[in-house]
């Protein structure tokens, strides 16, 4: 489990194909002593396993697999060397929860359409893929590439968030374009809610 609370900003460094899946390396700020193999971390949101870890110079290394599934549903098929990714590491108890509970099982993938900047903060609108317009609510939360986010406004297929300078600074947000593919998990009491109100006894 996430909170959504980005820790740390990586970097894809290289890309193995293995048969339908692939091996991912990621260039990251973490102590290596400390990323166990089996340990799970979110990448922009998407929960993955560390398959292998060690250190290059003053930085840590960290593999991980992505299956054909979590290739074909999340924005991580198009990933190339250089990216820079949003990394969480999984809750541990005691930790504090500041954002919402994330479980880093992304639904789908938002269109970023519209993005404008004033007083060092930016409003992003983003078009939700059908399916999921029912899960997103005014006020309710998102995790938009792994970055725990509160809804400021929907209208039909699109919703809007505003994201204040410090996150902007501190994620990948700040380097977001109009037509970036976005992994979108939707609130997980939502997703509940929803599926009580369609079954019946």
């Amino acid at each position: 489990m996430f909170t959504g609370l980005v820790t740390d900003v990586g970097e894809l460094v290289s890309v193995e194909t293995r048969g339908s899946a692939r091996r991912l390396r990621i260039s990251c700020n973490y102590d290596a002593e400390g990323i166990a193999l089996g340990a799970s971390i979110a990448n922009n949101g998407v929960c993955l396993t560390v398959v292998g870890v060690g250190a290059a110079g003053n930085k840590t290394w960290f593999e991980v697999d992505a299956a054909a599934e979590t290739l074909a549903v999340t924005s991580l098929q198009s990933w190339k060397p250089g990216q820079k990714i949003n990394l969480e590491r999984s809750l541990k108890v005691g930790d504090e929860l500041g954002g919402h509970i994330v479980s880093g099982h992304v639904d789908g993938i938002a269109k970023l359409v519209e993005r404008e900047d004033f007083d060092a903060q930016a409003r992003f609108n983003f078009r939700v893929p059908k399916g999921l317009r029912k899960f997103i609510a005014q006020k309710g939360s998102v995790a938009l590439d792994g970055t725990s986010l509160t809804v400021n406004s929907v209208d039909d297929d699109i919703f809007s968030v505003l994201l204040i300078p410090h996150t902007l600074a501190v994620t990948t947000w700040g380097a977001s374009r109009v037509g970036d593919d976005i992994n979108l998990e939707v609130d997980m009491m939502a997703r509940y809610a929803a599926r009580l109100a369609e079954v019946k006894d």
